[in-house]
């Protein structure tokens, strides 16, 4: 069996099944376990499925955007290794902007010793925290409230970041891949594009759960940012992929 017909095998046991292990796959095609992880690599960076713990899944599409509280609840330890290391990334007296997200809100938790930052976000839950436990000026966007994500959107929040200087902007995702970032929500994409435009540095936050998980708009492209910071189980392939043809890609 040639390369493609295994890559459509694999790709029809997908959509029936969502997700199936590596040695049922080595079973079922018949060749060795090295010849299905190559197969495997080439499709994900492809953006046709996803790497997981013995296994791959289905590429999944996001409708609409789940709650704080929901994303609250899940990866937190990968985020808190994220915020750890992107908090090492902040030079002193510098502006930064924080995105509103979970991942972006667990930075914030690692940066409240801090008193030389001027920290801008659209994230009332991060404000809360600053104003709550850190002696950083604050600058909140304004806008739009979007309730679901305790956040601003919108071109009153993007009109608010077009009059700013911003030395490092840590955006977050609703789900990306090796072409960008994606979000159900087309009230998000200008705060996004327009922060990516006012910032010398752009460092994308998202854990690899989010990978390959596609949502109707695409608010920037990946080549926009110099920096990924994810965690340990984005696979090798997928990582040197990114390296290759988009920015640097830093596993926490």
């Amino acid at each position: 069996m040639i390369p493609v017909e295994r890559h459509q095998r694999i790709l029809a046991l997908l959509e029936q099944r969502g997700v199936v292990s590596i040695s049922e796959l080595t079973e079922t095609l018949g060749v060795s376990h090295m010849t299905i992880r190559r197969d495997v690599s080439k499709l994900e960076e492809e953006g046709l499925l996803v790497s997981v713990s013995g296994g791959v899944r289905s590429v999944s599409r996001l409708a609409t955007e789940p709650s704080h509280l929901i994303k609250s609840t899940l990866y937190s330890e990968e985020k808190k290794e994220i915020g750890r290391l992107a908090a090492s990334k902040i030079a002193r007296n510098s502006c930064i902007y924080l995105d509103a997200g979970t991942t972006t809100l667990a930075l914030a938790r690692e940066i409240l010793d801090r008193d030389d930052l001027q920290i801008v976000t659209n994230d009332f839950e991060i404000t809360q925290l600053l104003i709550e436990s850190s002696q950083c000026e604050v600058i909140h966007t304004g806008g739009s409230l979007c309730r679901e994500n305790r956040s601003c959107v919108g071109e009153s929040a993007a009109r608010t970041l077009r009059h700013l200087a911003i030395d490092t902007a840590f955006i977050s995702a609703s789900g990306w891949d090796a072409r960008g970032i994606f979000t159900p929500d087309e009230n998000k994409v200008p705060v996004k594009e327009t922060v990516s435009q006012v910032s010398s540095r752009n460092i994308l936050l998202c854990d690899s759960s989010k990978f390959n998980q596609l949502a109707t708009f695409m608010a920037l492209p990946l080549t926009r940012f110099t920096t990924v910071i994810t965690d340990r189980h984005l696979s090798d392939s997928v990582c040197a992929h990114i390296t290759k043809h988009a920015c640097e890609v830093i596993r926490a």
